[in-house]
């Protein structure tokens, strides 16, 4: 059988969710604004698939570039390479 090349592939545990997490997220996670230079951490909400950047940035650090339409350019270091990843901000929480 052919093996598939989806965008959710090698990720299995990566994007489930706990018991108590299972379920959509509140509405105030899309709300959420970010100014430009913000810290921010990459962290998938598996219940929402748009906006979501590749897996391998789950975890990640970044800076806050800026803004197109509702979502977020993240500027983050992979490697050796500043990467610059577009996530909704469902998908991203602000750093500490």
């Amino acid at each position: 059988m052919a093996k598939t090349h989806g965008t959710r592939r090698k990720s299995r545990h990566k994007l489930t969710k706990t018991v108590r997490e299972k379920g959509l997220t509140p509405i105030t996670r899309a709300l959420r604004e970010f100014n430009e230079g913000d810290l921010v951490n990459i962290d998938l909400d598996p219940s929402i698939q748009n906006g979501m950047p590749h897996p391998k940035f789950h975890g990640r650090t970044g800076r806050i570039i800026e803004r197109r339409g509702r979502a977020y350019m993240v500027e983050v270091r992979d490697g050796g390479l500043m990467k610059e990843v577009i996530a909704l901000p469902e998908h991203l929480t602000a750093q500490k």
